[in-house]
């Protein structure tokens, strides 16, 4: 059999099709849940079968040949393909679980509280929630959809459902009454703040918002996951940030006040579906989403 008949393994063009997409093998990796070593192996081994160079490696990062960017539309194209006929035959009345994924802030302070509501209002969905603190790749097998922030533009490879825009803002326990009644955002300067290692952009999104210079902030205790991060707060431990649909019940309830308001971050929160067809069931969740999101 010589070279040119031979079918590479289809581990190699998943992990080239997943590079070729990203540039990169670190993020390859990332998306993969495997070693950089482990990609570029696969990638070796693909230029090894094929007998040619699929990547130029620069400075900069990796750049596709012209074999390179012949085998991505191809690969690209196929493995779309391969997922949208598998989700077809899945999409059957066995009922099978409907795997999404979510932060896990999200999904304890916001989505189970209401999970009784959605399998009222969806009966025909057999949900299952999976938390996960950093952003999955919904391309991934088992994942049908995932839940997560980010800016526009959308990958032309997924179907995307805006839902709502972020807003976050500081917020603290009602105990805390050392700001007064309307205090400037330029109080917040000297103060330790709570933060989060899972989401550093934060205070610096918002600082930059409100007009503040961002390096000026002083920072306080660090908690590994929001939940925790939130849970300092109510106990009057200091100012906190959140996302603002994750604090909404603590507001109404008087838990917790926002003396600064919030503001938009620029990212929306989206429901994210690989393939070029959109799936019934996530037609139906990103509309109930969104309805529970804007009341």
């Amino acid at each position: 059999m010589t070279k040119t008949s031979r079918i590479p393994p289809l581990k190699a063009l998943y992990a080239f099709d997943v590079t070729a997409n990203t540039l990169s093998m670190s993020d390859a990796a990332t998306q993969l849940n495997v070693t950089h070593g482990a990609v570029s192996r696969q990638i070796r081994l693909l230029e090894d079968t094929l007998g040619v160079t699929l990547f130029q490696r620069q400075s900069r990062g990796l750049v596709l040949t012209e074999a390179g960017m012949q085998l991505k539309a191809t690969t690209r194209e196929s493995f779309t393909r391969l997922r949208e006929t598998c989700q077809q035959i899945s999409d059957s009345p066995s009922q099978r679980p409907w795997v999404l994924s979510c932060p896990g802030s999200l999904l304890a302070r916001w989505f189970i509280p209401r999970l009784d509501q959605l399998r009222q209002d969806l009966p025909s969905l057999n949900l299952h929630l999976t938390a996960s603190e950093s952003t999955l790749d919904p391309r991934q097998s088992g994942i049908d959809a995932t839940l997560q922030f980010a800016d526009p533009p959308w990958p032309d490879d997924m179907q995307v459902w805006p839902l709502m825009p972020e807003r976050i803002g500081p917020v603290m326990s009602p105990t805390c009454q050392r700001f007064g009644d309307h205090p400037a955002a330029d109080a917040l300067l000297d103060e330790p703040l709570l933060h989060t290692r899972s989401r550093q952009s934060a205070w610096p999104q918002w600082a930059q918002q409100m007009g503040l210079d961002a390096t000026q902030l002083h920072y306080g205790e660090g908690f590994e996951h929001l939940n925790y991060l939130l849970e300092a707060a109510l106990v009057g431990l200091g100012v906190a940030i959140a996302p603002e649909y994750l604090v909404s019940a603590e507001l109404e309830r008087g838990r917790l006040i926002a003396p600064w308001g919030f503001v938009e971050t620029g990212a929306w929160l989206s429901l994210w579906q690989p393939g070029s067809h959109p799936a019934p069931h996530n037609e139906q969740l990103a509309q109930w989403l969104k309805s529970q999101l804007i009341t």
